[in-house]
């Protein structure tokens, strides 16, 4: 690690200390934890500058997002990870995730073409590009870029199917314009993209299944006493669960439960609104036995100060659903909502993003990113009143004005909390909790978040 860099990590844990009283507000950067939380280490930013964004890990490697690019630490070492990779190839939001020797990137910003050199390029013109790009990352220093593939509407974020020859993504994007000629209206759907592992070069579009024929939820304008609820042009975000052959989408407007035993046609099971509490659908998590869905709302889209006393606890929130029924007939049920009981001040985007499993035995239990809300780990064995267990933050960025930071992911791998953080850098935490501690247990050689994997196979 460079000697700045390291002056800065000591500098951030000198800043920890315990939480503050019920209501206080940490000070301008000031680090809190629960008392079964601890803060390992902070890596700043360094060659890229810009927003971070998701993270994927494999062996002893994280791979963090970047609207610049993206980072490849050495996690062998969680109080003191090294760098051993930066490559600059702007396109945000640069969502991540890795399978076997390939790394994906979305792009969800008109380019001036697909190479990492592009610049920006107005979405109406018919030459500019969006899509995914896939890199060979077999030396972890010097990854290749491989392939890029056009995507209707190009890529906001992206989930893996993999299969032993073959790597199925899922892409997600919306927002259509009769303006623009690569992301016209209708958009009712997701691009299929077939990724061969032994030629990633001959990646290509195989499908884009309509998951709304039927145009999906209107949308609802807001108003003095309702947010607005957002119009199903396509989808955020789609979690698979492969072992399962499900899959669950959160569709702006919607919430769906897939079937995905055939990956290149998902079938959609069930699908559910909130137009009382969900603005956006974001975000999907399946529990560990596929019988619960966590969907999160991204009320004010991540800019937003919306975890503070005037928003309340349910919308900007989590929603619980359980998956009743069998095969074609499972229904998805909502049970409650989440949201981090600490309120945030006013200059503090925050609502819920993030997150992932913790697998802890006989529990439910996730661990979640809320920008500057910080970081929760919460229960939700008992789907109807969940709560937290405990939690990770730093104080705003500034009690003047609205300022955009804070954790995007949270994820737990191997036994440790990984956040990315906006503006920060890359932080590492460790929960010592009797109810957490079973997860320890658990090792994977792989995890792509929105790829749940099955913890007990």
């Amino acid at each position: 690690m460079a000697l700045a860099a390291a002056a800065a990590m000591l500098l951030g844990m000198a800043a920890a200390a315990p939480a503050t009283a019920e209501g206080d507000i940490p000070g301008v950067d000031q680090v809190v934890t629960s008392d079964n939380v601890e803060h390992l280490s902070n890596t700043p930013k360094q060659a890229l500058t810009s927003f971070n964004s998701d993270l994927a890990f494999q062996g002893k490697y994280a791979f963090a997002g970047n609207y610049d690019g993206f980072v490849i630490y050495d996690i062998s070492h969680p109080k003191s990870p090294e760098i051993v990779s930066q490559v600059l190839c702007p396109g945000s939001q640069n969502d991540i995730s890795v399978s076997g020797n390939l790394l994906f990137l979305s792009t969800d910003s008109s380019r001036t073409d697909n190479s990492c050199a592009s610049t920006s390029q107005p979405a109406t013109e018919k030459s500019s590009w969006e899509g995914i790009k896939v890199f060979d990352i077999s030396d972890k220093a010097n990854p290749v870029y491989v392939a890029a593939v056009e995507t209707s509407c190009g890529s906001h974020t992206h989930s893996l199917v993999p299969s032993k020859r073959d790597v199925y993504v899922y892409v997600s994007s919306y927002s259509p314009s009769a303006t623009f000629p690569d992301c016209r209206p209708p958009h009712d759907g997701i691009s299929v993209v077939k990724v061969p592992r032994s030629h990633p070069e001959d990646a290509a579009v195989v499908g884009f299944p309509v998951l709304f024929p039927d145009g999906g939820n209107p949308g609802i304008p807001a108003t003095d006493t309702q947010a607005r609820v957002a119009e199903t042009t396509g989808c955020h975000d789609i979690t698979a669960y492969p072992a399962l052959k499900l899959a669950a989408g959160a569709c702006m407007g919607d919430g769906i439960l897939l079937d995905i035993s055939d990956p290149v046609n998902p079938k959609v099971i069930d699908r559910v609104q909130d137009n009382v509490n969900f603005s956006f659908w974001h975000s999907a998590t399946f529990n560990a036995r596929g019988t619960k869905v966590v969907f999160t709302d991204e009320l004010g889209g991540g800019g937003g100060a919306e975890c503070n006393a005037a928003v309340g606890p349910d919308r900007g929130a989590d929603g619980i659903y359980d998956i009743t029924g069998k095969g074609d007939h499972r229904k998805l049920v909502f049970r409650g909502y989440y949201k981090i009981p600490r309120a945030q001040a006013d200059t503090e985007n925050c609502v819920a993003h993030n997150g992932s499993l913790i697998p802890a035995a006989g529990r439910d239990i996730m661990v979640q990113a809320w920008y500057q809300g910080g970081v929760s780990v919460w229960d939700f064995t008992d789907s109807a009143n969940p709560k937290e267990i405990g939690f990770f933050e730093r104080g705003p960025i500034s009690t003047d004005a609205l300022s955009v930071g804070g954790s995007w992911s949270a994820y737990y791998y191997n036994g440790y909390i990984y956040s990315n953080d906006i503006a920060k850098g890359f932080d590492v935490l460790k929960i010592s909790d009797r109810r957490t501690d079973s997860a320890g247990k658990v090792r994977l050689g792989e995890l792509n978040v929105q790829t749940q994997p099955d913890y007990y196979r």
